[in-house]
């Protein structure tokens, strides 16, 4: 069996930047070892398998190198521009219909832009170890589906080394953390090592979050988030309430065929 694949480098507008994800467009679904197979030998931190329902329709789903998840952005923002500018998607629009709802990402201009659930935090209690964890002593602490520790500089977000067995064991899935940024309004990582993943490069849906935290805090509706990965990329967001519009660009770097014994 050979299948499609492309890889994208999504939330940046220059190759070898943003967070690479891989795309294989499918007429049927594969078995999930299958696509758990594909997703461990492309060894990026997502894999987006898609099925077309009808014009402007898809299923989508995500795979890490070690597990499906339930929600994914920057491979969502690869399947689109695949879809959109590689297989000539004649829609305006496209509605993908996955494990966290039905997602929704239009064009424009060379923007692609994303709806997706705001997740705001709660604040807790500091987490006994944190500190220790990362170096450094967090100003708040909150959860949505994500961790986030909430940090006064950019300086201090970028110079975190953190010890990934220590948020492995976190109640929660991974940990964001963020601070105001030096020329965005917020800048931020994630880690998310009981995944497969130590550090994602650009995590959309770490910004379901985000956002809507910075949102309040700055009084203002529209966010300009950069995510200060080694790799590093943007999102131009929009808090909705209770729905998050990410935009970012997306450029294709590799086109090939997988052979599936």
């Amino acid at each position: 069996m050979e299948i499609p694949v492309y890889q994208v480098d999504a939330f940046t507008n220059e190759a070898f930047a943003g967070n690479p994800a891989a795309v294989c467009p499918l007429d049927d679904w594969l078995p999930d070892a299958t696509m758990q197979a594909v997703a461990f030998e492309n060894n990026l931190s997502e894999t987006a398998f898609t099925v077309a329902r009808g014009e402007g329709e898809y299923d989508l789903r995500w795979f890490t190198p070690a597990a499906e998840v339930d929600l994914c952005g920057h491979a969502t923002l690869a399947t689109a521009s695949v879809l959109f500018r590689s297989l000539e998607e004649a829609s305006s629009a496209i509605t993908f219909h996955t494990r966290s709802g039905e997602l929704n990402v239009n064009r424009r201009d060379d923007l692609l832009v994303m709806d997706f659930p705001a997740l705001p935090a709660d604040e807790k209690a500091m987490p006994e170890g944190l500190h220790e964890a990362l170096g450094a002593e967090p100003a708040a602490f909150l959860r949505a589906v994500k961790n986030m520790a909430v940090f006064d500089t950019e300086a201090d977000v970028r110079a975190i080394t953190p010890d990934f067995d220590y948020i492995a064991a976190m109640e929660g899935m991974g940990l964001i953390i963020t601070a105001p940024g030096d020329d965005s309004d917020c800048a931020s990582r994630y880690f998310a090592p009981q995944v497969g993943i130590n550090e994602d490069p650009v995590t959309g849906s770490a910004h379901c979050t985000i956002v809507p935290y910075w949102a309040e805090r700055l009084g203002k509706v529209e966010i300009h988030a950069r995510q200060v990965s080694a790799r590093s990329g943007d999102l131009y967001c929009r808090h909705l309430g209770e729905r998050v519009e990410m935009a970012g660009h997306a450029v294709l770097v590799l086109s090939g065929t997988f052979r599936i014994p």
